[in-house]
């Protein structure tokens, strides 16, 4: 239930905002808060392996190549020096991405994961999601309700003001 629950808050991140569904925000579910609460943790491991994949990435990049697969350019990186440079260097990123497919079992919510909120998150050191409770409850059950959101995105971040510059007289 927790893979499910945590796909789908992670395939929230790139849905685009429909505006007959203003109630669709992207980067958060509603959820109970006790499942809230325990997904929470689930999710912020997730974030920091697509975090720690990063300078790996990056790594590799530099020994990685443009050519499109199966081309003769390709074939010549792939037989040189460079791509096992590359391929050391991207081992710990490709290993961090199956041990996360392996907790989501999902491809499109990896993808999304290592591609997107891990470069979002990658200034955060932890707290990369909040639990907001809502003033109503579930109607069959009776269950609080909440939502469970990722914080760092454009909503949440505020404009800096600059002071005004005061020009002091020279008297």
């Amino acid at each position: 239930m927790f893979s499910n629950m945590a796909a789908s808050l992670i395939k929230t991140v790139t849905r685009e905002t429909d505006p007959e569904k203003r109630w669709i925000i992207p980067g958060r579910i509603e959820t109970t808060v006790p499942k809230a609460k325990e997904l929470r943790p689930y999710v912020e491991k997730l974030v920091t392996m697509a975090r720690r994949a990063l300078p790996y990435e990056a790594k590799a990049a530099e020994f990685g190549t443009t050519a499109a697969r199966n081309t003769t350019e390709w074939a010549t990186w792939r037989k040189s020096e460079n791509w096992q440079k590359w391929n050391q260097a991207i081992a710990p990123a490709i290993a961090l991405r199956r041990r996360a497919f392996a907790l989501l079992r999902d491809k499109e919510a990896t993808s999304v994961l290592f591609e997107k909120l891990g470069p979002m998150m990658g200034d955060r050191d932890g707290g990369y999601t909040r639990i907001v409770r809502l003033p109503r409850v579930r109607q069959n059950d009776a269950s609080p309700l909440a939502i469970i959101e990722f914080v760092g995105n454009e909503r949440d971040r505020k404009k800096q003001r600059t002071a005004p510059v005061v020009e002091q007289s020279a008297s």
